[in-house]
């Protein structure tokens, strides 16, 4: 059911604030506009030239005068600029306790995967009071998320993922639209989310997912295409150790350090030889083809799984060790929650 009227300004974590800001803007520069053109009209008026030969008195400066007209305005914008800015980042930063959901976008439809290996096409579940965070990348050309009841619009580029996060307060289902021309059949590529009671949401989670969890999937993709034949948890494989590997600072044959995101981590087994890391050869084979962008997303999950939280281990390099399972496999029969980016709140 579509939310009411009345709830409209509570639809998304940041969808009040938003409009808050947005009206206290538009305010401020009608007023100043308004304000501007007021006094034009009084300098026209007044400082007309009433006779032929009339000469108005020359005024060198006003200092009081120049200085009002200068600060004032500026104080106001300023303040307008650094709230803002203050938003723009609380947009890009997720909460540290945010669930993660895949998209992939492709034309002409929305393809999104839950951690719990739940898929949709052109919808999305989400549980009110809790925060999303979508890692999204599309197949073909470039897309842009936009779900205008919660004030979020993401471009969706391909060849690297980019992210945004919500959060839905009120339950309803709010329309989804591509809001970047992406074809003939852009104006068909819509889709729903569908806010739900945390209760209604879980009972939705347990209807789906019969082959298991995100994680698990990556985890037989990574074994079925030989990844474990190289690269070993204890550290000795021919391949780095790539426990603990995500969001760690990795040295390159380039001499670059550079961080293992998403995106690093879906162009090293699409392009292998894009970077390779310091101390290893290039004998990784390319999967560019061979895999689709939801099997590319499940590795990322699994890598995620087997890792603990940034910080807790030094960064991945030869001869270095990252530790070994010791037997002990991890569980990724439920959702793991991702690890987090160092510095986000």
């Amino acid at each position: 059911m579509m939310p009411t009227c009345l709830a409209l300004l509570l639809q998304g974590s940041v969808t009040r604030e938003y409009n808050v800001f947005f009206w206290v803007m538009v305010a401020l520069c009608g007023a100043v506009g308004t304000g501007i053109a007021a006094f034009l009209v009084y300098c026209a008026w007044h400082y007309r030239r009433r006779s032929p030969n009339e000469l108005p008195p020359q005024i060198s400066m006003n200092i009081p005068a120049e200085v009002t007209w200068i600060a004032v305005p500026a104080l106001i914008f300023i303040s307008m600029f650094a709230y803002g800015l203050k938003m723009y980042f609380d947009l890009e930063r997720p909460p540290d306790n945010s669930e993660d959901v895949y998209v992939v976008a492709r034309q002409w439809m929305w393809k999104t995967q839950h951690l719990g290996g739940q898929r949709e096409i052109d919808t999305l579940h989400v549980p009110v009071g809790r925060a999303i965070r979508l890692n999204m990348i599309s197949q073909d050309v470039i897309h842009s998320f936009f779900i205008p009841a919660f004030r979020i619009k993401q471009d969706v580029l391909p060849g690297r993922y980019t992210s945004i996060w919500f959060k839905a307060v009120v339950p309803g289902t709010y329309h989804l639209f591509c809001a970047e021309y992406c074809g003939t059949e852009h104006s068909q590529m819509i889709g729903w989310i569908y806010a739900m009671n945390p209760k209604d949401y879980q009972i939705w989670l347990q209807q789906g997912a019969a082959e298991g969890s995100l994680a698990s999937t990556g985890e037989k993709l990574f074994h079925q295409f030989g990844c474990s034949n190289c690269h070993h948890f204890s550290g000795h494989g021919r391949g780095p150790n790539l426990r603990g590997l995500y969001m760690r600072p990795v040295q390159i044959t380039t001499g670059q350090t550079v961080v293992a995101d998403e995106t690093y981590i879906r162009e090293s087994i699409l392009q292998s030889r894009a970077k390779i890391v310091q101390g290893f050869q290039p004998i990784m084979p390319t999967f560019q083809g061979q895999l689709s962008e939801e099997q590319v997303a499940a590795l990322i999950a699994y890598l995620k799984a087997i890792g603990p939280a940034p910080g807790e281990e030094m960064p991945s390099g030869p001869g270095e060790e990252m530790g070994d399972y010791g037997g002990i496999r991890p569980d990724l029969s439920e959702p793991v929650a991702p690890a987090t980016k160092p510095g986000a709140r």
